[in-house]
């Protein structure tokens, strides 16, 4: 990563036209705001371990694979056909 001179940075903002100056402290902002939106979306493994109800989906998840309870992506949409018919079904008695 290049090292910035801070204090020529300075400088040089203070030597461009005012409408310059304007650019660069948006460009300021847009990159402040793309950090924090990139410091937001980082994955906090340790509370996602320490999830209960995630650890709970993931267990059943494996029993179902260990099981044979898993669907082939046809079978699975025939599945969910099925459940959206009873389910339109169940809303119109």
């Amino acid at each position: 990563m290049m090292s910035v001179n801070r204090e020529e940075l300075k400088r040089l903002i203070d030597e461009i036209p005012e409408q310059d100056a304007l650019e660069v402290y948006d460009f300021i902002g847009y990159l402040n705001m793309k950090r924090e939106r990139a410091d937001s979306q980082q994955l906090d493994v340790a509370s996602l371990a320490e999830d209960a109800d995630l650890i709970r989906q993931v267990e059943h998840s494996r029993e179902d694979r260990k099981h044979g309870r898993i669907y082939a992506k046809e079978a699975g949409l025939d599945y969910l056909r099925t459940k959206i018919k009873e389910f339109e079904h169940e809303q119109n008695v």
